[in-house]
């Protein structure tokens, strides 16, 4: 659809449903209900969780019984009316214990593999199918490393994960866990992958080292991740990493660099001391405040960059792309020296959002928060479920319903309209209340 014929579309659907009667309009929310019912279940079917994830949790329980409306239960409550695992089990009728006995049918490392091997599944046919191209078609390949941390609210000294840790997202120390956690972005956002997971332990009090943080975290990943593509005959580019001003570290930069001969992109800060060809010195608040020779391309429309080459005392030579955008803020953003065109950076560094988007489907949308239970194993479980059930949510809005149909949508849908949904996957019988079977 052109850009100009969207809004005249938008408009007189608008106007359609103003035109509805308060049961039209109803009829009209339950059908859209069924059609996103019926596009998870695709979407689980795709992505391969009935026939594995379903087999190996039954195999650990020893139970014959119908596991997987149970398992996407446990993905997103949100889906069948409810919030926490025990008003799932309340409304649904099940055992309160079966939650915790879900969670902690597998060890942590057993999720953690699952976790790797569904994005593993899901990557290697992309890459292969851009591997047949031309050389130039896989230089333009649009997939992106983007790592990030973020803290789940807890409180309490929960089986020693829980600690206190800035957030960026609300500017302030919280009690929580801490999750690091390492996609891939493929194009601008078509689809999300989380390939890697982990939970950042507290520095334990007393003698002893100090636990490994999220620079080693994200580099351990990394790492694992590229000979895990590497074993499965997957011969990757070498990547294009994007993360913010945290993960700016010069260790880290040049690791990537000379491991992975990849690009290691960041957010850079305004403290930073760099020296310019010309011999003058500027900090990174000059760079984020002052006019410079702009530079546009048709490859990033309505965006004006300056690339610079400069000197760092603690870099070493990088290159600098600031950055200027109607109505945001002025920013600029660093790697090592590379002779990476400056669209391409761009369009690499607009891909790390993608990952707050995630972050926000898993506190928001799915209640990752709303979780008490008594093992490590159960925590992980609970939330590399909720990953899971994030990139089925990516999957179905973005591959099966072609972004017609939001995640928030769908959530909103099914979360309102859950009892008129006929699935026998999730094990929902449609109540007609007078209304036709064909409606609900």
């Amino acid at each position: 659809m052109s850009p100009a014929t969207r809004p005249i579309k938008k408009h007189a659907n608008a106007r359609k449903r103003r035109r509805l009667t308060a049961q039209e309009r109803l009829e009209r929310d339950r059908c859209q209900a069924q059609r996103a019912a019926e596009a998870l279940q695709r979407a689980l079917e795709d992505l391969g969780l009935p026939n594995n994830l379903v087999a190996e949790i039954a195999g650990r329980l020893r139970s014959q019984q119908k596991l997987l409306s149970k398992i996407c239960g446990m993905m997103f409550p949100p889906l069948f009316g409810c919030r926490t695992n025990a008003e799932l089990c309340r409304v649904r009728g099940w055992d309160k214990n079966l939650p915790s006995r879900l969670l902690s049918a597998l060890p942590k490392r057993s999720w953690i593999k699952r976790l790797r091997r569904l994005g593993l599944e899901v990557l290697a046919p992309l890459w292969r199918y851009a591997a047949s191209k031309s050389e130039a078609t896989r230089s333009r390949w649009q997939w992106a490393w983007v790592g990030d941390d973020s803290v789940f609210k807890k409180y309490g000294e929960q089986l020693g994960l829980v600690g206190t840790w800035w957030s960026g997202q609300e500017h302030r120390v919280l009690s929580g866990i801490d999750g690091v956690l390492l996609v891939v972005v493929i194009g601008d956002g078509k689809l999300v992958v989380a390939v890697d997971f982990a939970i950042r332990r507290p520095h334990p009090k007393g003698p002893g080292g100090p636990c490994r943080d999220k620079l080693h975290w994200l580099q351990s990943m990394l790492d694992g991740r590229v000979a895990a593509f590497c074993r499965r005959g997957v011969a990757l580019p070498p990547p294009m990493v994007v993360a913010d001003s945290w993960f700016s570290d010069s260790k880290l930069m040049h690791y990537v660099a000379t491991t992975h001969r990849g690009t290691f992109l960041v957010e850079g800060k305004s403290s930073y001391v760099f020296e310019l060809p010309d011999g003058r010195q500027i900090k990174g608040h000059d760079l984020q405040h002052c006019a410079w020779p702009w530079r546009y391309s048709e490859q990033v429309p309505g965006v004006r960059y300056a690339r610079l080459r400069a000197t760092s005392p603690t870099f070493g030579a990088v290159t600098l792309i600031v950055v200027s955008e109607p109505r945001e803020e002025q920013f600029y953003a660093m790697c090592l020296d590379t002779a990476i065109s400056g669209p391409r950076l761009i369009r690499a560094w607009k891909r790390r959002y993608w990952i707050e988007y995630c972050f926000r489907t898993l506190k928001h949308l799915l209640v990752t928060g709303a979780c008490q239970v008594h093992s490590e194993e159960a925590y992980y479980g609970h939330l590399v479920l909720r990953l899971m059930g994030c990139l089925v949510l990516f999957y179905t809005s973005r591959v099966i319903c072609k972004g017609r149909l939001t995640m928030e949508e769908i959530i909103f849908s099914l979360k309102h309209y859950w009892r008129f949904v006929d699935s026998e996957v999730f094990e929902l019988k449609a109540l007609s209340w007078g209304i036709s079977g064909e409606a609900a």
